[in-house]
């Protein structure tokens, strides 16, 4: 066994092993592996080897494809058949919403490019002849269907071995029935691993351990959200039906999703396997795997699955003449949203996750892909943004996970609907003024463990949402939520900002070279800078920085950076001293008051002069609002119109709205949801980070040029950048009005066509803009379709609508209200 290598992966399940393959490939062959026992003995053995290509998420699609395609290829490489039967994958709909979600799903699928097909109930059955189309009380009928020719089921252990065979070739090293025992820091920054067969020191160390991911964790001091849930699948024996199909020439079935019964169901040896994803299912090891586990599964529990099983049988009656050969119930890493966690963990340096993997086997190859480029080349080829670790933060705790990861797993099959908001384990993390919020009708939303009112209720109107792809209960109540800001007064909290403090002598240097934009120099004076990513420049963070005295800026970005940012910043600190980073987060709150009216109101709580030319548009000052001192009001909003931003210390928050709504009675103020900001936002075409701001774009595409100062310093991307301005920057942002639109806006991924029906980009955000009365959408498109007045089409729920590209900022072009 080596005593030295540069990468150690730490779990041997396809997940790790892919990852050591991936390395290999990218030429880091000092690479090794170790196996507390032998490699698949956690969840791949029992996985049932599907090969889903369906997934809402963009980055998890792009994954997914990347597996499907890999697997195909690896039997030639390596040698080694790994079983993939391409069987295609059939998902039924039995009611429009369900259509609605399928419809969705293909705008992303068409911007990865996924093969799929859009089909009838007649040919579900030419594809499916065993298949009973219903119309019954008990059995709906099926509507149509989703299928993916591409995809099917695979042995997971022969493609772990496949893929261990094409990693040792590179000239890895696997280490089997060898535990990691302890983890610990090298005075030279690399990590030591204790092992019973001698200890091994790596540059980066990859947790890839699948059930066990919170005992690898606690081993470095990290809270890994990974929690196993009991999955059951039922083995079946022979079907007499099924064999008759097939020995008449039939070929073989393709895996069949029914996905409002929350089952799958595909071919095994004449028979079936049926996977119900059932209510009742516990999560598992939450404390730890224990030792005498291994590679064991829980007694299987039929009756949790009866309701799945008779709902089977009905769509598939030939079901009911098959004996049950086994049930398999064992344990499936879960994460609160269901998606894994792939990259770098939080304030360790050179350690990385790969865990979390609840299809395992279909995100397996494409998790090693991404997860290789980022520890070879310093960032990933992909947005990763949707599964990298520091999505999370420290509110997940034991009780959190577990709760969340049961409701994840039998919400698998429901419809993901885009304004879904699920209620386990909330609320959590609640504003200081969550109880007056909600005494005003507030209907909550959560993000990143916050609530956050995404609108308001008028009396006498329920409080909940109907959750739809089209326009919903809610629609003209945000409405009126975003007139009230355009014409009299809003207030939004925005207390979940995520909140830095940088003081010292290197701070401003510090800051400078992190972003594009130049850090202001002026007390006073606010600039939004972005930092950018290494490898191509697109943009990783955005940042809004204020100097708020001499060597002191205050630092703010999205509620749901903070760990992302937290940690992107602490990793980036000098050695020397010289800067300090505060995260306030939790120290501060903040209210936005917006509105023509806005003005007015805080003069009455202010003595500071709030004229034009006594505070200017980007420009912060330290003011007394009320009682409240040290406030740090900032003339900057995220809804276009004129106002300010209070960024107070929390204990001033109770007083602060009270003072703030008394004021504002005879201007008739309200409060304003997140969705009235969605609306408000896509009228000024502000790009919002983590959909249209990422890494796949530059700030060039993003039409963030005013934000580039090429002339300063160096800064990370600097470099990039200037290879794209030479080569010319290949896409563009743009702000589209959507026609014909009567009740389904865009949301975001929804390609973009040109007048020949070719693909020339993709919407990133979508809305309804209801000041401007349009249905709009912006995101990115070739170059050459940029030019104002272009006419595109845009796909929405499988309906191509005629788009215009139209200039930036629909509502107040010239941002006389934001400088009134």
């Amino acid at each position: 066994m080596k005593t030295h290598v540069r990468v150690l992966v730490i779990g041997g399940g396809v997940v790790g092993v892919s990852t050591l393959y991936h390395l290999a490939r990218k030429g880091w062959t000092d690479v090794a592996l170790l196996e507390r026992s032998e490699l698949t003995a956690g969840s791949t053995w029992h996985a049932a080897g599907l090969l889903p290509l369906f997934n809402m998420s963009y980055t998890v699609g792009q994954l997914h494809k990347y597996s499907v395609d890999l697997y195909k290829k690896l039997p030639a490489e390596t040698g080694q058949d790994v079983s993939f039967h391409v069987t295609g994958n059939l998902r039924l709909a039995t009611n429009r919403d369900r259509m609605d979600e399928y419809q969705k799903y293909c705008g992303t699928a068409n911007t990865i490019g996924v093969p799929f097909e859009v089909i009838t109930p007649a040919q579900v059955k030419e594809l499916w002849p065993l298949v009973e189309l219903g119309g019954s009380s008990d059995t709906p009928a099926i509507v149509g269907a989703l299928y993916h020719p591409n995809d099917g089921h695979i042995a997971p252990a022969d493609l772990t071995m496949a893929l261990r065979i094409g990693a040792r070739k590179a000239g890895a090293e696997i280490y089997e029935h060898t535990e990691a025992l302890s983890i610990e820091r090298t005075a030279s920054g690399e990590w030591k691993v204790h092992t019973a067969k001698g200890d091994i020191v790596a540059e980066h160390i990859v947790c890839a351990t699948g059930n066990y991911a919170r005992q690898t964790g606690r081993l470095l001091g990290l809270n890994v959200p990974a929690i196993p849930v009991e999955h059951q699948y039922i083995v079946y024996d022979q079907s007499p039906e099924l064999k008759a199909y097939r020995t008449g020439g039939g070929r073989e079935l393709a895996v069949l999703r029914e996905s409002d019964q929350s089952y799958y169901l595909r071919e095994e040896r004449m028979g079936w396997i049926l996977g119900p994803y059932e209510k009742g299912a516990p999560a598992r090891f939450a404390d730890g795997v224990p030792d005498w586990f291994g590679r064991s599964l829980f007694p299987g529990d039929l009756e949790r699955l009866l309701p799945h099983v008779e709902a089977a049988q009905r769509r598939v009656p030939c079901l009911e003449n098959c004996g049950i050969k086994d049930i398999v119930n064992g344990p499936i890493s879960y994460t609160p949203d269901g998606s894994p966690l792939i990259g770098p963990a939080w304030n360790l340096p050179n350690v990385w996750l790969n865990e979390g993997h609840s299809f395992g086997i279909t995100a397996a190859g494409g998790s090693g892909w991404q997860l290789a480029e980022w520890i070879v080349e310093g960032e990933p080829g992909i947005d990763m943004l949707a599964v990298d670790p520091r999505r999370y933060g420290e509110y997940t705790s034991k009780r959190y996970v577990v709760k969340k990861n049961e409701e994840t797993y039998r919400n698998v099959f429901v419809i993901h609907f885009p304004d879904e908001e699920r209620p386990d384990a909330r609320p959590a993390k609640t504003s200081p003024v969550y109880d007056k919020i909600d005494r005003m009708g507030a209907v909550w939303g959560q993000r990143y463990g916050w609530e956050r009112a995404n609108w308001f209720a008028p009396p006498g109107v329920e409080r909940k949402d109907r959750w739809s792809f089209r326009r919903s209960n809610y629609f003209d109540h945000v409405g009126n939520e975003c007139r009230l800001m355009r014409e009299k007064v809003g207030v939004i909290d925005l207390s979940p900002f995520t909140k830095f403090e940088v003081t010292g002598a290197g701070a401003e240097a510090w800051l400078d070279a992190l972003v594009a934009n130049k850090v202001p120099t002026k007390i006073g004076r606010i600039a939004l800078c972005h930092a950018l990513a290494r490898r191509g420049g697109g943009i990783r963070s955005e940042f809004t920085i204020t100097k708020i005295g001499a060597q002191k800026f205050y630092v703010v970005s999205a509620g749901a950076a903070e760990r992302y940012d937290s940690d992107y910043l602490r990793k980036a600190l000098p050695t020397d001293g010289s800067v300090d980073l505060r995260n306030i987060t939790t120290s501060r709150g903040c209210f936005v008051i917006a509105g023509p009216r806005s003005r007015d109101l805080l003069s009455k709580l202010t003595d500071a002069p709030l004229d034009n030319a006594s505070f200017p548009w980007l420009t912060g000052q330290t003011i007394e609002v009320g009682l409240a001192v040290d406030v740090h009001a900032l003339r900057v909003n995220f809804v276009g119109s004129l106002g300010w931003e209070l960024h107070f210390p929390v204990e001033y928050a109770h007083h602060l709205f009270d003072a703030v709504f008394d004021a504002g009675k005879e201007y008739g103020i309200g409060m304003v949801g997140m969705r009235a900001m969605e609306s408000l936002r896509l009228e000024k075409s502000y790009r919002m980070w983590g959909s249209d701001m990422t890494p796949d774009y530059t700030p060039f595409e993003a039409g963030l040029d005013r934000f580039v100062r090429m002339g300063k310093g160096d800064f990370i991307g600097k470099v990039q950048l200037e290879k794209q301005l030479a080569a010319g920057v290949p896409n563009k942002f743009v702000t589209l009005e959507v026609h014909g639109v009567t009740d389904a806006d865009p949301l975001g991924n929804e390609p973009l066509f040109d007048a020949s029906g070719r693909i020339v980009g993709r919407a990133t955000s979508g809305y309804y803009g209801h000041c401007v009365r349009k249905s709009l959408a912006i995101g990115y498109v070739k170059t050459d379709f940029a030019a104002i007045g272009t006419q595109l089409s845009i796909e929405i729920l499988g309906e191509r609508k005629a788009a215009t590209v139209i200039p930036e900022s629909p509502y107040d072009p010239e941002n006389h209200e934001l400088r009134s």
